[in-house]
């Protein structure tokens, strides 16, 4: 992840970035980022994610964890209640992070009001 961050830190300077404790202090010594770190780890940021404060999550799967997979799965499964888009591989992440900087992600800024009317929020 650190390694992803260094590569694409030209657009993740501009964004606020949180993550979990021990993936946030990583990212946060090897490139410089501003890095929020959560306590509670991915249960927090799931409840973030269900709060509507998280517009993109890259979660790259180590595969070597049986013990938080249930963690990931819950995470992949609000993504896809609360429509966040989500990356769990570099190639993935890289598509996501590239849009992200080109604006191609601020269709989430609109949101509908009462009288079916769009607003940009």
């Amino acid at each position: 992840m650190a390694d992803f961050c260094n590569a694409y830190s030209g657009i993740l300077t501009h964004y606020n970035l949180i993550a979990t404790a021990s993936t946030g202090n990583v990212v946060r010594e090897s490139t410089g980022l501003n890095v929020r770190t959560v306590l509670d780890g991915s249960q927090q940021i799931a409840s973030l994610i269900a709060c509507g404060e998280i517009d993109l999550v890259l979660m790259f799967n180590s595969y070597n964890s049986k013990a938080r997979e249930a963690e990931y799965y819950n995470i992949l499964r609000l993504c896809d209640m609360y429509t966040v888009p989500v990356a769990t591989n570099i190639a993935s992440a890289e598509v996501l992070v590239r849009a992200l900087g080109r604006g191609d992600l601020d269709w989430r800024n609109i949101e509908m009001d009462e009288d079916a009317q769009f607003q940009v929020s």
